[in-house]
């Protein structure tokens, strides 16, 4: 018959505190929770923000590509101002001029476009590679984030007539 002395109960009883004591525990699970959380956020900050710039650049070659269409003096001086304009935003938010698409049309339809009181629609739109995606086996351009936008701007009544 094995007995329970009062010693083996304090040494159990240590041993059991031992286990019990959470000294240095807080410090170690902020590590890790904080790795674990901090660096999907951080990159998410990062991939958001690239977006939104990019979003805000293919707005802005819209808007001012559409403008300058609107208002040239004639149809070859608004393709060379909008051509100037997009080259330009695109330096302006970083944008690879290469990756840019951009589409002009005209409402109501006419046999030219832009013509005397109509509007231009441009749409310009763009893909966005998220940051830190290497260019292995086409990653790079699955990940990517498709950037849209489109400007409408009316045209003269009097656009093309010599003033």
């Amino acid at each position: 018959m094995l007995r329970d002395t009062a010693g083996e109960r304090a040494k159990r009883r240590a041993f059991s505190d031992l286990l019990r004591d959470d000294t240095g525990s807080a410090a170690l699970e902020f590590i890790t929770v904080g790795l674990i959380m901090l660096v999907p956020l951080v990159y998410l900050i990062v991939a958001l923000g690239s977006i939104q710039a990019q979003s805000l650049g293919v707005e802005a070659a819209a808007r001012h590509a559409a403008r300058a269409i609107a208002l040239a003096s004639d149809a070859p001086s608004a393709g060379e101002r909008a051509d100037l304009v997009i080259a330009s935003v695109a330096a302006e938010y970083n944008i690879d001029p290469d990756n840019l698409r951009v589409s002009v049309s005209c409402v109501p339809a006419a046999s030219t476009c832009p013509d005397a009181g109509s509007t231009v629609m441009v749409t310009v739109a763009a893909r966005v590679a998220l940051p830190l995606v290497p260019a292995i086996l086409g990653l790079d351009r699955l990940a990517s984030v498709p950037v849209e936008a489109s400007s409408a701007q009316k045209v003269s009544r009097f656009w093309g007539v010599d003033r």
